[in-house]
């Protein structure tokens, strides 16, 4: 433990700094985490953080509205929603008077250091106090509210800001403090929605926040599998009704039992005319004679404990925010710190604002292709995979005579917005649909059931025949294949496990032949293989294989699936989020468990030999010590954990939360791990274990995870199908990689393997390890160089 060294001070005082810390605007569930971050930093920092209580409310109010804050001051907050110091919307402080007030109170308590977390609205009005704030203490001094010292003493507001908005609408962040929350809470809805809509074949129609960014409605549409979504970036054209109608027919026609309808707040026409849930009710009744239902969500969107991720991405965007506002100068120009392409970045705070506030105007003007764009090319690719695969295809491949298909692959293209996607040459292929077969491979994964139906849906949409393999490879070998259709995969979008079945066997040597036989026999074209590291193995080897055995001459390409996140080529596997989140709801049960005593629980965490998993618990849930297989256990390590978990308790601590990786180490197991612990506590506090275990892959995919397969496997078919149309069989693994979905090699993939281990060489998340020391072990005040620098790339962390 480095050695405390002279905390940071104003410019002409010993006084430790000062610094304000207010949430604004509307609640965002991870609000909690991000102000616990700030207050900790900057404790460990060696400044003195105060609560402004009720966003700017408190500072124009002033008194107990501005309060110092210690570390057991954001104590067991983490898995609460809102945010414990509360926000407000304030009039006055739009005013000069306001201002005036807000300045003043401030500086009574010495602050001239603010980190703001709110919305678009928070943040410009936090800039204009800024703007003023100069003239505000030239004011105050001239009228002698505060002395010319003071004056002297606080030149300048030095502001750092964070997003806390549930609508995901700050241009240049992939995700804002309370979106995937919220996805949570809707998507939690809509598939509750979904099974009373499919008893009664029923219509729901359902209204979810947005006012100016379609965001929730459009990522809730992908990943809750419904029919038609209003956002507000792109206004319906003149007969969009008739267009909506269709769709649902459609649908209904091919299998549905119910159609959803996702329409966001702030959804219009083209004329402007806002678009509401009623509308589109009574369009359904009158066109289509349907008796629907409508829902609107309201603020329940922004109730309920954060999701995983509003922890922990919060957490270090609150780390970032505090190193920030510690370090900055009064030149320097404000910023915010967002998550985007899966790092955290500094972005100049109001070139970000106005881009944000822009967005509307150019809604207003009529360029939505600007509108959809400004959101990023996500928001647009999403757009373009709801179209594919909500609407049917007007000849499914799986089902028809070939004389059909055939007349199928011949007319012309539909007229937007039916249209399937580009027309396909079929003179440089065989007379019949090429085969594709999907295959798991490798443990269940949360999300492999999207995985598998957008492979069908988009599959088809690129005139595929698209086959299923029940059973992974065992299940191919006895040619258990069948074809699947648009409607077969119908409902899988939500539910966990994985209809194809999965195995972790890899082909041996013996079987490769029958194996070969099978895929000839099949008649398959090209493998889709969705799983965790065995399906990758699998794969390899029929890659290496291929001069043996000819049949493996074909497109391979590889999707990851698995909660242990430990594959090549990508940062994020599916199921990792759910398994996450599922690991993180069993801990809090635990802590709220040892609340009534003096207790020490020990933790085990799935990953294997790869500990994405358990940090990532371990931030989210505030543990005290997380152990990894990468860092090893030592006796002399747990000699010093121990001393200070005894010293802990001493100091009145009641609960201690250690998290263990599962293969963490071979002889400090969990067991050994408690009863040293125990010992060593001489009864001042009791131990328990926990085995987490298989609860950690079961349970529905979550909205990250749903969206995360849909994008991958989209990538997956596109390779799949350049490969098919130059007649070429180059195989690969695809992925994200700094927020971009990329693709490598299959056969090149033991130079990024850690085989003996079964990891990635590289691992991302390894420059995060640093949070759990900083801000949920009270040790004293660090030197800045000590404390983790994650508005750095975690590249640059992880490789130091």
């Amino acid at each position: 433990m480095a050695q405390p060294t002279t905390p940071p001070t104003t410019s002409t005082t010993a006084e430790p700094l000062r610094i304000g810390i207010l949430t604004s605007g509307g609640d965002a569930q991870g609000m909690n985490a991000a102000v616990r971050a700030v207050v900790r930093t900057t404790l460990r920092l060696g400044a003195q953080p105060y609560a402004v209580m009720e966003g700017w409310a408190g500072a124009v109010k002033g008194g107990d509205g501005i309060r110092p804050l210690a570390w057991d001051s954001v104590s067991s907050v983490l898995h609460r929603g809102g945010t414990i110091i509360g926000t407000a919307r304030s009039a006055e402080f739009r005013t000069r008077e306001g201002q005036l007030a807000a300045a003043r109170n401030l500086l009574e308590h010495g602050i001239d250091h603010l980190v703001v977390i709110g919305g678009d609205g928070s943040l410009t009005g936090t800039n204009v106090f800024r703007e003023n704030w100069p003239s505000l203490v030239a004011e105050l001094a001239e009228k002698g509210e505060i002395s010319a010292q003071t004056a002297a003493e606080h030149p300048a507001l030095i502001v750092t800001g964070l997003v806390g908005s549930i609508d995901n609408d700050l241009v240049g962040a992939d995700m804002t403090i309370g979106t995937d929350s919220a996805l949570h809470r809707i998507l939690e809805a809509i598939d509750d929605i979904s099974s009373t809509a499919a008893s009664h074949q029923r219509t729901f129609v359902v209204e979810v926040m947005g006012r100016h960014c379609g965001y929730l409605a459009l990522m809730t549409a992908v990943a809750g599998g419904c029919d038609y979504v209003l956002v507000p970036e792109l206004p319906p054209a003149e007969g969009w009704e008739d267009d909506m109608c269709t769709k649902l027919r459609q649908g209904r026609e091919a299998g549905r039992r119910e159609s959803m309808v996702i329409v966001a707040e702030g959804a219009t026409d083209r004329s402007g005319n806002r678009i509401t849930a009623d509308d589109v009710k009574q369009v359904l009744s009158e066109r289509l004679g349907e008796d629907a239902r409508v829902t609107i969500l309201g603020h329940v969107q922004r109730g309920g404990k954060p999701s995983a991720y509003d922890r922990w991405m919060s957490t270090l965007l609150g780390v970032a925010a505090a190193r920030e506002v510690v370090t900055a100068t009064a030149d320097s120009e404000p910023v915010i710190f967002a998550e985007r392409h899966n790092r955290i970045r500094a972005l100049p705070m109001m070139e970000q604002v106005n881009a944000t506030r822009a967005v509307k105007d150019l809604v207003a003007s009529g360029d939505y292709q600007g509108a959809v764009a400004a959101r990023g090319a996500s928001f647009g690719q999403m757009l373009q995979l709801f179209e594919t695969m909500s609407t049917p295809p007007a000849l499914d491949p799986a089902v028809h005579t070939q004389d059909e298909q055939d007349q199928a692959a011949t007319a012309p293209p539909l007229p937007a917005p039916f249209r399937r996607g580009p027309s396909i040459d079929t003179t440089s292929r065989a007379d019949r649909p090429r085969r594709v077969a999907v295959v798991h491979a490798g443990g269940l994964a949360p999300g492999m059931n999207t995985a598998a139906r957008a492979a069908v849906r988009l599959g088809l949409d690129h005139d595929f025949t698209m086959l299923g393999v029940h059973g992974g490879f065992p299940g191919l070998l006895d040619g258990d294949v069948h074809a699947l259709s648009w409607d077969d995969v119908e409902g899988w979008v939500g539910d966990g496990g994985a209809e194809l079945g999965t195995r972790r066997e890899v082909p041996t040597v013996e079987q490769l032949y029958a194996l070969g036989r099978s895929i000839e026999r099949h008649e398959i074209d090209a493998l889709l293989v969705i799983g965790g590291f065995n399906a990758y193995l699998a794969a390899h080897q029929l890659v290496t294989e291929r001069d043996r055995y000819p049949a493996f001459k074909i497109p391979i390409v590889c999707v990851p699936a698995s909660i242990d996140n430990n594959l090549p080529g990508s940062e994020l596997s599916i199921g990792a989020d759910t398994a996450l989140n599922n690991a993180v709801r069993a801990l809090d049960s635990i802590k709220q468990s040892a609340a009534a005593s003096h207790r020490c629980f020990v933790a085990e965490i799935m990953g294997r030999r790869c500990g994405y998993l358990s940090l990532m618990s371990g931030i989210a849930t505030g543990a005290e010590r997380v152990y990894l297989n990468e860092d090893g256990i030592t006796l002399a390590g747990l000699a010093r954990d121990t001393a200070g978990m005894v010293e802990a308790f001493r100091s009145g601590r009641e609960l201690y939360l250690i998290v263990r990786n599962e293969r963490a180490s071979v002889n400090y197991t969990t067991d050994v791990l408690a009863h040293i612990f125990a010992e060593e506590g001489h009864g001042l506090y009791d131990v328990r274990q926990a085995i987490i275990g298989h609860l950690q892959q079961g349970g529905d995919p979550t909205p990250f995870d749903r969206l995360m397969a849909t994008k991958l496997v989209a990538h997956a078919l596109r390779l799949l199908a350049d490969q098919l149309d130059a007649g070429t069989a180059h195989s690969s693994y695809v992925g994200l990689t700094g927020g971009r979905i990329t693709h490598h090699r299959l056969e090149h993939m033991n130079e990024e393997l850690d085989r003996a281990n079964r990891r990635p060489l590289n691992q991302w998340w390894m420059g995060l390890r640093g949070a759990i020391a900083l801000v949920s072990q009270n040790a004293g005040i660090l030197p800045l160089e000590e404390v983790p620098d994650f508005g750095a790339s975690v590249d640059e962390a992880a490789a130091s």
